[in-house]
C-alpha cells in the first residue's frame, strides 16, 4: 500500500465526502470542520495526485471525468473500512473480559461456562486468570471475581458468597476419621501460601493446630486438592475448591462443620460507569451457581 503513504488520510476523507455529499459545507458539517479546512485538504490532495478531481464553476466543485471514477472508489473504500471499524466495535461489545484467580477458574468456573454459553451464546468469555487487584477503569477488565473483605476503594462491589473452610481427604482416608480429634493422627496436606488457618475450623473442637500431623506441603492450592484426591492426606478446603471433586467422588467432607472465614466472594466492577448488558447477564448467572454451590454445602 506504497500509494497511500503518497497523501494525507484527512485529504481523502475531506474528498470523498465533498463528493458524495456534493458540496464543500456538507463535508465541512459531517467532518466537524470548517469550509476552509476541506476546501485546504482537498486542494492539496490534488497537488498530491497532480491532477484535479474537481472542477470550480459558479456552482461550486464538479467531479472532473476522472474524479467520477476516483470518487466512487474512494466512496466504496472508505464502506469497508467503516464497515471493519463496525465489526471491531460490535465484537468488542459481545467479548466479556473477566478477571479470576487461576484455581477459582479451574477448579469452579471453567467446568460451568457451558451453561452460561447456553443462557447467552452471543457472548463471548475472556478469562484474565490473575489474583492481582484489577482497576476496571484502567483496564479492559469488564469483572473480577475477588475473595476478601470487600474493602476495595474506588469500585462497585457484589457480594456473591461467604466463604467457609472444612477438610476434606478421599474417601478411603475418611474412613479414619471419626472425630475432629482423628485429624491429629492423620496426614495434613498444607498449602504454604494460603493465609487461611486450620486454627479457624480447629478452635471450637479444643484442637491446637500445632496438635496436627506433618505432611505435604504446596505453594498452589489446585496441587493440594490434587494431592487429597490422590489419598496422600487432608486439607483445609472451601466450596469453590472442593465442590467439583466432592460431586465427582473423589473427595469427602468428613465432618460435617464449616468455619466461616470473615471473607467472601465479590464481584468488582467499575464505579464510574454503568454496567453494560454482558457484564449484569454474567454476575446475575455466576450469582445464581454461586447460591447453588452454597446449597451443596448446608
Amino acid at each position: 500500500m506504497t500509494e497511500l503513504n503518497r497523501v494525507h488520510m484527512n485529504g481523502l476523507r475531506a474528498t470523498e465526502a465533498v463528493g458524495r455529499l456534493s458540496g464543500l459545507q456538507a463535508a465541512a458539517d459531517e467532518l466537524g470542520v470548517t469550509v476552509g479546512a476541506v476546501s485546504q485538504h482537498v486542494a492539496r490532495l490534488e497537488a498530491a495526485l497532480a491532477r484535479p478531481v474537481f472542477v470550480r464553476t459558479s456552482r461550486g466543485l464538479v467531479a472532473t471525468e476522472f474524479g467520477r471514477t476516483f470518487l466512487a472508489r474512494l466512496t466504496s473504500g472508505f464502506a469497508e473500512l467503516e464497515g471493519a471499524l463496525k465489526s471491531a466495535r460490535y465484537d468488542r461489545a459481545n467479548i466479556l473480559t473477566v478477571s479470576v484467580a487461576p484455581v477459582l477458574a479451574s477448579k469452579w468456573l471453567v467446568p460451568r461456562l457451558a451453561r452460561f454459553s447456553a443462557l447467552h451464546p452471543d457472548i463471548t468469555l475472556r478469562l484474565d486468570a490473575s489474583v492481582t487487584l484489577v482497576d476496571p477503569d484502567a483496564s479492559d477488565v469488564d469483572a473480577a471475581i475477588r475473595v476478601g473483605d470487600g474493602n476495595w476503594p474506588g469500585v462497585t462491589k457484589t457480594f456473591l458468597l461467604p466463604q467457609d473452610i472444612f477438610p476434606v481427604c478421599a474417601p478411603a482416608l475418611a474412613n479414619r476419621l471419626r472425630v475432629p480429634l482423628d485429624l491429629t493422627n492423620a496426614p495434613i496436606i498444607r498449602d504454604a501460601n494460603s493465609t487461611l488457618k486450620w486454627s479457624t475450623w480447629l478452635a471450637p473442637f479444643g484442637i491446637n493446630e500445632d496438635q496436627l500431623a506433618d505432611g505435604h506441603s504446596f505453594t498452589d492450592a489446585a496441587l493440594c486438592l490434587d494431592a487429597a484426591i490422590a489419598g496422600q492426606g487432608v486439607m483445609l478446603a472451601w466450596q469453590t475448591l472442593a465442590q467439583y471433586a466432592i460431586g465427582a467422588g473423589q473427595l469427602v467432607a468428613p465432618f460435617p462443620q464449616r468455619a466461616a472465614t470473615g471473607l467472601g466472594y465479590w464481584a468488582v466492577t467499575s464505579s464510574s460507569q454503568s454496567l453494560a448488558r454482558k457484564t449484569r447477564a454474567f454476575i446475575t448467572w455466576l450469582k445464581a451457581e454461586l447460591d447453588e454451590t452454597r446449597l451443596a454445602f448446608p
